[in-house]
């Protein structure tokens, strides 16, 4: 076991409980028609049906969020998480339900696009006007999850080169003047979290480690946008992941390049942020990386959230152990991967309590 305690915190999203008064709005993990490759739990949800559905189930749908997100906050303070998430309990993607609240991007006019890469072509909804807020809503996120726990919740939002990557885009003829307009759309969202007493924000930024260059040349300095004129006291978070399965157990799905962190962690641990959060269970990597972070917290992948296999404590323990050869444990906090989504419950929490065991020194776990 590492010999000082370690914290911990989620990523973000954490499997939406099924039990609800509106019926199959929230997916059911365990499906096992949610975990196939053509009906991963990431394209489960169309984008028409999200405010359709809503409207439907009228009161009883915020009811049914509340409830949700007090569940999940429960379940990660029980599997002993320092630093929790709302689960991203009220998304329907982690990226769309940012959008929505936006000026400027249409969902009606939806425009098809190679994502991923080449992995896969999607209709995506199209920027059309300048990007602004029109209702800010994570604060109101972040009050409902705080309400549960004395523990610091931690709120999540897309980042500007990940939206831009994520949309189509019909007005802006230069991404980084787009990812600017974003970036300031999303500083609104994430001082009123300020101002709310939210003092963990943490903007996802997954694109960094495929487009590497683009991030460099534009794209640290549009998500220290997004952080502009924010408290010193709220910790700054970027979350870059190499890569998400559509399902559970995906042989061989799509990874951004493993070198993707040595090229701009300099960059990175130079930015105007606190913590960045990489991946290291599911490919792990040279971690000579760590030395790379001279001043900035990483928040560290130690269990994988693309395989059911649940690693045991010993495991993870050892995991750390190596990492803090190359780390202050004061700047280390230990985390899965990305998100817990396609686990289902009962495993996200056995992967969480295995995590929290291994960097709290628990044993007996």
């Amino acid at each position: 076991m590492p010999d000082r305690q370690l914290l911990t915190t989620t990523i973000g999203a954490f499997p939406k409980p099924s039990c609800t008064p509106i019926g199959d709005w929230f997916p059911d993990p365990d499906d096992a028609s949610a975990k196939s490759q053509g009906e991963g739990l990431l394209k489960r949800w169309q984008r028409a049906d999200y405010e359709q559905r809503l409207a439907r189930a009228g009161e009883a749908a915020e009811e049914a969020f509340v409830r949700a997100i007090e569940e999940v906050v429960r379940d990660q303070v029980e599997a002993g998480i320092d630093v929790p998430t709302d689960g991203e309990v009220r998304r329907e993607n982690y990226i769309f339900y940012q959008c929505r609240h936006f000026h400027g991007i249409d969902f009606d006019h939806l425009t098809e696009k190679v994502a991923r890469d080449g992995a896969f072509t999607a209709a995506v909804p199209t920027i059309t006007a300048d990007v602004t807020p029109h209702e800010l809503i994570l604060a109101r996120d972040w009050r409902i999850a705080q309400r549960v726990t004395d523990r610091p919740v931690k709120i999540t939002l897309p980042g500007p080169m990940t939206i831009g990557d994520s949309v189509a885009d019909a007005f802006y003829a230069d991404p980084a003047r787009r990812g600017r307009a974003l970036a300031e759309a999303l500083n609104a969202e994430v001082r009123d979290l300020a101002a709310a007493g939210c003092r963990n924000i943490q903007v996802d930024e997954p694109v960094f480690a495929r487009k590497p260059r683009e991030a460099l040349d534009y794209g640290i300095e549009n998500l220290e946008r997004v952080f502009h004129g924010v408290p010193e006291e709220v910790q700054r978070i970027v979350h870059m992941c190499c890569g998400y399965p559509s399902a559970l157990d995906t042989p061989d799905y799509p990874k951004a390049d493993p070198n993707a962190y040595f090229q701009i962690a300099d960059a990175m641990d130079e930015a105007a942020i606190d913590a960045v959060s990489i991946e290291d269970a599911h490919r792990p990597n040279d971690l000579r990386l760590l030395e790379r972070y001279r001043r900035t917290t990483v928040l560290f992948g130690v269990v994988d959230v693309g395989r059911s296999r649940v690693e045991p404590v010993d495991e993870i323990a050892l995991r750390l152990r190596k990492a803090l050869d190359h780390i202050d444990s004061r700047r280390l906090v230990a985390a899965p991967d990305c998100g817990l989504g396609l686990l289902g419950r009962d495993l996200a929490m056995q992967k969480l309590s295995n995590l929290c065991a291994a960097a709290h020194g628990d044993a007996s776990a």
